[in-house]
């Protein structure tokens, strides 16, 4: 039996001082809830960012509408880039730009993962109610006693009195953990490294209104702009092949043969490539995302209850969704924690495998099929069609990053649509056959009259 938590009846905590963590408190300090902020890491906006762990986010509709939610949209898109589609860069060809949009109009924006969670710090800390707690690591929960189990600066082991738990701790939870939900973490055989284009005399060195990619095949290279005039590179490779270039000689000549229309707009690239780690690309798949004890209620959200890749650049806008998502089963459960969790992760949960096998899907497109002249006439086709039967076919792009229809909808929309247009070359077939003339032969009629 779940306990009967109501608005206002207990201790709240967030675990993880990151986006999500800091949307969510904003949200709920709202209500009136007051809740505390635990982050393992100290203030960033003191320390600074981790250095090369930050992939540059694409925010775009989703998260948008989030952050209108706490008044953050136009803050945050003054801290932003519009990138209006992908500039990809072919091994021995010219670049070539494939709009995101058939319009051409609508676009992706590129903002600093360091930039956007300043904003939301800054706002959670404004916000009345809210406390954040910097350099405490939650290593796990007892849900019967209802507490954080934390270790802090130092390493001494604390304990802080909760009844609502709601762990926003990363792809690598330790609330996820001390839980054992069911479910797997599939890490792909690809990592990630930072890299830097500088500006040039002052000046973006590439276009900055493109995403650009690299595509190579088995692995990649992406770069997206920066306020400051810079690129942040990131390189998705197999992580055998970041140790296969071992002095920094190797690696100037790796990228002079591999990327030689940006290799030279890279002054500090052996030194980038040395000093920045290699990340890994995860997914977690795990169930239920609540647990209910007798002393603490728990629920996952954002990359510890569903990491995906970041291929479609949705992960934080997915993570987003799930902070609105509890604000709204709040409302609907009038504040009952127990009830709003339940139908949240019931919700929550279809939405976020979709995106998780779409972002994957998207790997595959972006370093093998962006470079094709076949995919590139395809989604001239598609663009076309968009244009003719304007919301009545909406490439699955536009779904995911230009409208806020669930994520689990998207597929069968997809297949709806090309049922449709099936149906409607089929039809237009048959006109033909008929106006030329062609008999179409009847069925159970002899000699085909």
């Amino acid at each position: 039996m779940a306990p009967d938590r109501t608005r206002g009846a207990g201790r709240v905590a967030i675990v993880g001082g990151g986006l999500a963590g800091c949307l969510l408190a904003v949200l709920l300090g709202r209500r009136g809830i007051e809740v505390t902020v635990y982050e393992r890491r100290p203030d960033p906006r003191v320390a600074g960012a981790e250095r090369g762990r930050s992939i540059n986010l694409a925010i775009s509709a989703r998260g948008l509408a989030a952050l209108e939610q706490v008044g953050l949209r136009d803050r945050s898109l003054k801290q932003a880039l519009p990138m209006h589609g992908r500039m990809v860069h072919p091994r021995g060809g010219e670049p070539n730009f494939q709009p995101y949009s058939a319009d051409g109009e609508r676009h992706i924006n590129s903002i600093g993962r360091a930039e956007l969670n300043r904003s939301l710090l800054d706002t959670a800390e404004s916000t009345p109610g809210v406390r954040l707690v910097f350099s405490q690591r939650v290593t796990g929960v007892d849900t019967k006693a209802g507490a954080l189990l934390l270790e802090d600066a130092g390493g001494r082991p604390l304990t802080e009195p909760a009844d609502v738990i709601l762990a926003g701790d990363g792809a690598y939870s330790a609330v996820r953990g001390s839980l054992r939900p069911d479910g797997d973490t599939d890490v792909l055989e690809h990592g990630y490294k930072e890299l830097t284009v500088p500006p040039k005399d002052g000046e973006f060195a590439l276009d900055p209104d493109a995403l650009h990619i690299w595509p190579r095949g088995t692995s990649m290279m992406i770069a997206l702009p920066n306020l400051d005039r810079s690129f942040t590179c990131t390189l998705f490779w197999k992580k055998s092949d970041f140790t296969a270039l071992g002095t920094p000689g190797a690696v100037t000549a790796y990228f002079a043969e591999h990327y030689p229309d940006v290799a030279g707009l890279m002054p500090g690239l052996a030194e980038d490539y040395a000093r920045n780690p290699v990340g890994s690309l995860v997914t977690v798949r795990c169930w239920p995302w609540v647990r209910y004890g007798d002393g603490a209620i728990v629920a996952l959200l954002g990359d510890a209850a569903h990491a995906i890749v970041p291929f479609f650049g949705q992960g934080a806008n997915c993570a987003f969704e799930d902070c609105i998502e509890i604000d709204r089963c709040l409302t609907e459960a009038d504040g009952h924690w127990p009830r709003a969790l339940s139908l949240y992760q019931e919700r929550r949960k279809a939405n976020t495998d979709a995106i998780a096998e779409m972002a994957l899907d998207n790997f595959v497109e972006m370093r093998d099929r962006v470079s094709s002249p076949v995919y590139r006439a395809k989604q001239a086709a598609v663009h076309a069609l968009e244009r003719r039967l304007a919301g009545r076919y909406v490439s699955r792009y536009e779904l995911v990053s230009f409208s806020t229809m669930p994520y689990a909808e998207i597929p069968s929309r997809i297949r709806r649509q090309n049922r449709m247009l099936a149906a409607a070359v089929l039809g237009a077939g048959a006109a033909v056959g008929l106006g030329a003339g062609v008999l179409i032969p009847r069925r159970g009629r002899r000699g085909g009259r």
